[in-house]
């Protein structure tokens, strides 16, 4: 059951998915190129795949988690945690970037 709705989430969400437009003007993959239908594997459970696709889309989904428990909670040290995140995050966008590229 959940599979078939993971499968027609996937179906409805791959044909509305936003286009990249810098792709589109200048043929070139932006930063985030891939996170769209790396977040669309990782509903259907393919964790690998969506991480070949997009390799930050775990650590940005820890970080906006962590944002949101530490709005809700205020952890004492959360802050530093989710800057941690970014900056992690930030490498890992960049780097898979360069890579991407070359």
């Amino acid at each position: 059951m959940i599979k078939a709705l993971a499968i027609l989430f996937y179906v409805k969400a791959d044909d509305y998915m936003l286009p990249c437009l810098w792709k589109k003007n200048f043929g070139l993959d932006c930063l985030g190129c891939g996170m769209q239908r790396s977040f669309t594997l990782l509903l259907q459970g393919e964790f690998s795949a969506a991480f070949k696709m997009y390799p930050a889309i775990f650590t940005l989904i820890a970080m906006f988690a962590t944002l949101l428990l530490h709005l809700k909670f205020n952890f004492k040290n959360g802050h530093k945690i989710i800057l941690a995140l970014f900056v992690t995050n930030v490498i890992i966008i960049i780097t898979n970037y360069i890579l991407k590229i070359t």
